[in-house]
C-alpha cells in the first residue's frame, strides 16, 4: 500500500531537517513548485482530488481558488488545534515529522501568493510548539523560509501561535478571532475567510493533515494521489482508532477501506474477545453507528450514506459491555463545557441535554425524557451559530435512534448506569 503520511515516520531523528531531507527527499517539492506558476500549483491540487482532512471534506484546491482576487496581504492559518475527542493524528504528524507540515505550508503559501503563515497549535501542545519552532528555525537556516526562497523571488514568514485550550477554536473563524487576540468565538458567514479572514484579509485555513499531503502531490504528481481511494474520496486517510480495541493508534489507510478491516486488521480486533456494539467513525461530533454497519467503506460518501460522517478521522470503538447512555452522557458533558455560549440554542441546549442524560443515567429519569431529548436535538440541529451545536446533537440523537433499548432498560431499572 502507498503510504503518504506515515512512510518513514518512525525514523530516528526525523524531526531534524538533515534527516528529513536525506530520508524523505525533504523540500524537493519546492524546486518543482517554483518551476510552475502559483495558479498551476493550485490546479495540481485540484486535479489530485485532495479534500480537507479536518472534518468538512471540502476540495482543497477549490478552496484555494476562492481567495479574493487581487486583495493583499493574504494569510495562511494552519489549524493544529486538534481538540476533537478521539483524534490524535495531527499530534503524531507534528511530533514526529514537523518538516512535512512546514513544507506543505510553504507550498500552499506559494500557490496562494501568501507571504505570512501561522500555525495555530492546541494549547495543551506546548511541547509540540517547541518541536515546530525548532523545525521552523532549521528551515530558515536552510533558505526554505524568509526572503527570496531558493532564488525564486518568493518570500514567506512563518510563525506559531499557542491556543488556550478552547475546543471552539478548532472552528476556523473562531481560530482567526483567537489568532487576532480576541475571544475565541465563531464569526458570521458570509464573508468566508477566503474573502475576509485574518485581519479582514483573504485567508486560507487548512488542517495539518491536509497540508502534509501537498508535498506528495507536487513531488509525485496529482495523478499519483488521484489513483488512490474512491471516485470522490481520493488518497489515503490517517485514522485515529481508540476505545475497546487491542491496538489503539493511528493507522493510514486508503480511502474506501472497510471500517471493519481498520478495526479488526489494523487495530487488532475487539478487546477480550468481546463483540462490537457501536462505533463513532469520525470523532465525537459525528453520529454513532451500530455494529451491523461496520463493513461500511471508510470514505466521505459511504459514511454519509450510512448515516454518519468521516469527520476528523477518529474511529471510536465500543464493545458489547458498553452502556451507550453513559458514553453519550460523557460526550454531552464535553459539548456543554466547550460551548462558547454565543448563541442560545447551543448554550442552553447542551446544558439541558446534559441534565436529562444525567437523570436518566443515574436512575431518576422518566420515559418521556427520551422524547424530550429528541425534541431538544431537533431544536438545535442547523439552528446554532456554528457547527458545535450540530456536533453536540450527533451522539445524542444517534444513540437514541440505534440504542434506545439501553435507555429503556435503565429507565425500567433492569440496567444500571455508570
Amino acid at each position: 500500500m502507498t503510504l503518504i503520511l506515515t512512510k518513514d515516520i518512525d525514523t530516528p531523528g526525523l524531526t531534524g531537517i538533515d534527516v528529513y531531507e536525506k530520508t524523505m527527499g525533504g523540500y524537493q517539492s519546492l524546486k518543482k513548485a517554483f518551476s510552475h506558476t502559483p495558479e498551476e500549483v493550485v490546479e495540481m491540487v485540484k486535479a489530485s482530488g485532495l479534500r480537507g482532512r479536518g472534518g468538512a471534506g471540502f476540495p482543497t484546491g477549490l478552496k484555494w481558488s476562492f481567495l479574493a482576487k487581487d486583495v493583499f496581504p493574504r494569510y495562511l492559518a494552519c489549524n493544529a488545534d486538534e481538540s476533537e475527542p478521539g483524534t490524535c493524528k495531527d499530534r503524531e504528524l507534528m511530533e514526529k515529522n514537523p518538516h512535512m507540515l512546514i513544507e506543505g505550508m510553504i507550498l500552499c503559501s506559494y500557490a496562494c501568493r501568501i507571504n505570512t503563515a501561522y500555525c495555530y497549535i492546541r494549547g495543551e501542545f506546548r511541547h509540540i510548539q517547541r518541536i515546530f519552532d525548532k523545525a521552523v528555525e532549521e528551515a530558515y537556516a536552510k533558505g526554505y523560509l524568509g526572503k527570496n526562497i531558493l532564488g525564486s523571488g518568493f518570500d514567506l514568514e512563518m510563525h506559531s501561535h499557542l491556543g488556550a485550550g478552547a475546543y471552539i477554536c478548532g472552528e476556523e473563524s473562531a481560530l482567526l478571532s483567537s489568532l487576532e487576540g480576541c475571544r475565541g468565538e465563531p464569526r458570521l458567514k458570509p464573508p468566508f475567510p477566503a474573502v475576509e479572514g485574518l485581519y479582514s484579509k483573504p485567508t486560507i485555513v487548512n488542517n495539518v493533515e491536509t497540508l502534509c499531503v501537498v508535498p506528495f502531490i507536487v513531488n509525485e504528481g496529482p495523478e499519483a494521489h488521484a489513483a488512490l481511494g474512491t471516485e470522490k474520496s481520493k488518497g489515503t486517510k490517517l485514522v485515529s482508532v481508540s476505545g475497546h480495541v487491542n491496538k489503539p493508534g493511528n493507522y493510514e489507510v486508503v480511502m474506501g477501506t472497510p471500517t471493519s478491516e481498520i478495526i479488526n486488521k489494523h487495530a487488532g480486533g475487539i478487546r477480550n474477545g468481546n463483540k462490537l456494539k457501536a462505533f463513532i467513525p469520525g470523532g465525537s461530533s459525528v453520529p454513532m453507528l451500530p455494529a451491523d454497519k461496520a463493513d461500511v467503506p471508510y470514505d466521505y460518501e459511504s459514511l454519509m450514506e450510512a448515516g454518519s460522517m468521516l469527520g476528523s478521522g477518529a474511529l471510536i470503538v465500543m464493545d458489547d459491555t458498553t452502556n451507550v447512555v453513559a458514553e453519550t452522557l460523557r460526550l454531552a458533558y464535553f459539548y456543554m463545557h466547550e460551548s462558547c455560549g454565543k448563541c442560545t440554542p447551543c448554550r442552553e441546549g447542551t446544558r439541558w441535554m446534559h441534565q436529562l442524560l444525567t437523570q436518566i443515567d443515574n436512575g431518576t429519569g422518566k420515559p418521556e425524557q427520551v422524547e424530550l431529548l429528541n425534541d431538544i436535538c431537533d431544536n438545535m440541529s442547523f439552528k446554532c451559530f456554528c457547527p458545535l451545536g450540530d456536533a453536540a446533537v450527533g451522539p445524542v440523537a444517534s444513540s437514541i435512534k440505534y440504542f434506545r433499548q439501553d435507555y429503556e432498560e435503565i429507565l425500567a431499572g433492569t440496567k444500571t448506569g455508570v
